[in-house]
């Protein structure tokens, strides 16, 4: 998995890497600045003899900007360089005045300044920016993206939270998204979470030298890290062995009109790998299954006692399309109560409003359970962390979406897969991925009617697996988006299941 750090990390990362005398502030910021320019000029060879505006804030990340101007202008840039401020750390000084051309102040900037620029630097803050940027900075780059010119980012849009993706200026500053964001050694969490990849442009991520200093993080802290999801081959293939060897999940399903969820999820489950696959429903939906499945085993829901005394069945799905009714809710609670050893089972869409609503039903949640809610169902189940998501920042890092799963999972007792185009993944020991539909990974045509239901199926059927529930929510959160990527636009939720065979065999399953 990559690692995804928060602003305080990183800075840490910098500041024991200086203190052990493996490298010294300047030439972190030297490494820094080639790297911006050498992606700039890859992106856009024509910029070593363009107009290049570079504007400068008054910390490191202007310090790296005085390198990127000093380097582009060896180029052969025409290079024009704007101070928010004075330096006001050593290295940036340094920096400042090695930069052997002139410095002007913001208001010496016009239009025909950024008229006139094919290019626009923006190291005013970086990813240490705490509060508001105030309406002359939105100003400097509203008109920066109003001029057409290309908006490069150094570490992270100013304005844009480093630890949560949400916006830190007034006036609809957000409408204005970079071009490309250049950060450094790792990406950080609000490159990936809430409009953090929307306003990043294409993200690159520039090495420098901070190997060591990362692993001794992890070594020290690394349920602290947040990962990027992933899948492997070694993770998802199958040993020998008959069908009971490969798990059974039961799926439950809703009444006659209502089953359609039930079924992607049983196809779902089947197709990512499970041995068995039964799914029961009430008698006015039977025949209406029968008629769509093949491989799924059916049983009536009356005989949903009798699969829970069975050990041979390894996960259930509860919620998709299952009804809110008081026969749901007496269902829900049979398979919540534990019996020898709880039963790994995944509660999603009904399921989840159900525990909502009953604080009764909501303590029967056990450990190895994986909770999926979108947003809305979100809100319900821990409606004051979603009211802190929608917060307005006011100081300090703003509140994340990695914050909140992180502190739902350990409320719940289990994991905690929070779905969105940012989905997060959190375990009450802290652990915590970001599975982002985002840059070469962005999937807009997953925005589809029943695409969360196959993803429910997809991790019941790894859990009924064996895989632990952590790692089943992460596992099939990546391949949902990944078939997804696959199969392309068009997408509807009953190409997903049919997609993964494709996407096995491209990871060598």
């Amino acid at each position: 998995m990559t690692e995804v750090l928060t602003a305080a990390q990183m800075r840490a990362i910098e500041t024991e890497a200086m203190a052990c005398g493996a490298v010294t502030g300047l030439e972190l910021m030297e490494r820094a600045g080639a790297g911006v320019v050498a992606a700039v000029l890859e992106a856009w060879p024509q910029m070593a003899a363009a107009r290049v505006l570079v504007l400068c804030g008054p910390g490191n990340n202007g310090g790296d900007g005085y390198v990127i101007a000093r380097l582009l202008a060896a180029a052969g840039a025409q290079v024009v360089v704007c101070a928010l401020a004075d330096p006001v750390t050593p290295d940036a000084r340094a920096m400042r005045a090695a930069w052997p051309g002139p410095v002007v102040g913001p208001a010496d900037l016009d239009w025909p300044d950024f008229r006139a620029s094919a290019l626009v630097v923006d190291a005013m803050f970086g990813i240490g920016l705490a509060r508001d940027i105030g309406a002359g900075v939105w100003g400097l780059l509203e008109m920066a993206k109003a001029s057409a010119c290309k908006l490069v980012a150094v570490d992270i849009l100013s304005g844009l939270c480093a630890e949560s993706g949400r916006g830190r200026a007034t006036g609809g500053y957000l409408e204005w998204p970079a071009d490309l964001t250049v950060t450094f050694q790792r990406p950080k969490l609000g490159h990936y979470l809430d409009a953090g990849a929307q306003m990043s442009g294409r993200l690159v991520v520039v090495p420098l030298g901070l190997e060591p200093q990362i692993d001794a993080l992890l070594r020290a802290d690394g349920a602290a890290v947040v990962d990027l999801t992933t899948a492997s081959a070694a993770s998802l293939a199958k040993g020998a062995g008959h069908k009971f060897s490969h798990g059974h999940a039961v799926i439950v399903s809703g009444d006659h009109g209502r089953a359609g969820a039930a079924r992607l999820a049983a196809r779902g489950a089947l197709r990512i790998g499970a041995g068995l696959v039964t799914l029961t429903s009430p008698v006015g939906a039977m025949a209406e299954n029968a008629a769509r499945l093949d491989a799924v085993m059916l049983r009536p829901v009356a005989e949903f006692g009798a699969l829970l005394t069975d050990a041979r069945v390894s996960a259930l799905c509860l919620g998709p399309g299952m009804g809110l009714g008081p026969d749901q809710v007496a269902l829900l609670a049979d398979a919540l109560r534990v019996g020898v050893k709880p039963r790994p089972t995944v509660l999603d869409a009904d399921a989840l409003t159900l525990i909502a609503r009953d604080k009764a039903l909501f303590g029967l949640v056990h450990a190895a359970c994986v909770l999926t809610p979108h947003g809305g169902e979100f809100a319900r189940l821990f409606p004051d962390l979603a009211a802190r998501l929608e917060a307005v920042a006011v100081g300090g890092p703003a509140y994340s979406k990695v914050d909140a799963a992180r502190a739902a999972a350990r409320r719940a007792g289990c994991v905690v897969l929070f779905k969105g185009a940012d989905t997060v993944i959190a375990a009450p020991d802290g652990r915590c991925a970001i599975n982002a539909a985002a840059y070469e990974r962005a999937v807009p045509w997953l925005a589809t009617a029943g695409a969360g239901d196959v993803l429910a199926g997809f991790i019941a059927g790894l859990l009924a697996r064996g895989l632990p529930a952590f790692d089943a929510a992460c596992t099939a959160a990546w391949l949902h988006v990944d078939c997804a990527r696959s199969f392309g636009p068009g997408l509807i939720a009953e190409d997903l299941p049919e997609e993964v065979p494709r996407v096995l065999r491209a990871l060598g399953v």
